[in-house]
């Protein structure tokens, strides 16, 4: 049995669907989706937990009962008296995504103010999955205490999976989301960044220049998401490309790289070639983003 846990927000999904003004009423969240992509793929003796905090409120109980349904564990979520879940809305525009959010009182920013409880909560993972958004939405002391606590499960043997997922506006200035981000790094074993955002914000010139900079801070495997052209894979210094199929149709790009993260990781976890898997991760994603929201049933 393998006991993986995602670290992060998990938030109210506001998706239109259909007629324009029309919008369901999901949760979801980049590690959150990547938890539930990875729960529909793996066998059901393996162990998915969640590790945020909510509220005390309806809607947080609701998402309590959401994540309980889909089989991800709840036991290391904690609860917030004075404080509620987040909400976004996602905007379309010939199938790519613009998002409005609505998260200064989310709970999930306290998920790292007891350093015991969130090191209780990673003891005995085999696998930890966290994001450039988890990071970006915790305090500094919080984000300390996030990567200390992985630090301390990547030194009893667990794997780090980090998925950069830079988001610019979630943080104070570009200079503290790419010190963050390269921290990060340094604690991870999987990184798992798209080059269109590092281009942008650490300057690289190709994916190659993405891939060597992680390797650099010493992640030992390193899958460069590169958009509809190949994925490049760095693993134990032997890079390789890995050509994709194009999706003709286009609906929501929501959860594509989420839904990438999960099928690459559910296929390593089952003895799957580096080609087999990454194979695996862009299928997946291609059938998420031909369908409208994060969370896409792939039965």
């Amino acid at each position: 049995m393998t006991r993986i846990a995602a670290i992060g927000e998990c938030m109210i999904e506001m998706a239109p669907t259909g007629p324009a003004g029309l919008y369901r009423m999901g949760f979801a969240g980049d590690t959150l989706n990547t938890a539930w992509y990875l729960r529909q793929l793996l066998p059901a003796a393996d162990r998915i937990d969640y590790v945020t905090a909510v509220g005390r409120d309806a809607a947080s109980d609701q998402m309590l009962d959401f994540l309980r349904g889909a089989d991800l564990g709840v036991d290391h979520i904690a609860r917030s008296s004075d404080r509620t879940v987040g909400l976004y809305m996602i905007q379309l525009q010939d199938g790519e995504r613009s998002f409005s959010y609505w998260r200064g009182q989310s709970a999930a920013r306290t998920l790292a103010d007891d350093p015991a409880a969130l090191t209780e909560a990673l003891s005995g993972a085999d696998l930890a999955v966290f994001s450039g958004i988890t990071l970006a939405i915790l305090p500094p002391a919080g984000r300390e205490a996030l990567l200390e606590a992985l630090a301390e499960l990547r030194g009893r043997g667990g794997t780090i999976v980090f998925d950069p997922n830079l988001r610019p506006r979630l943080w104070a200035s570009p200079s503290e989301m790419t010190g963050a981000i390269t921290r990060a790094a340094a604690v991870s074993d999987i990184a798992l960044p798209s080059h269109e955002d590092e281009a942008a914000w650490f300057g690289d010139a190709d994916p190659e220049a993405t891939a060597a900079r992680y390797a650099g801070s010493g992640v030992g495997c390193v899958i460069v998401k590169n958009g509809p052209g190949p994925v490049l894979a760095r693993v134990a210094g032997v890079q390789t490309w890995h050509e994709t199929q194009a999706v003709e149709t286009v609906v929501d790009t929501t959860a594509a790289g989420d839904s990438f993260n999960a099928g690459y990781l559910a296929a390593q976890l089952q003895g799957r070639s580096i080609d087999e898997a990454v194979a695996a991760a862009a299928g997946l994603a291609g059938r998420v983003i031909r369908s409208h929201g994060a969370l896409v049933p792939i039965a």
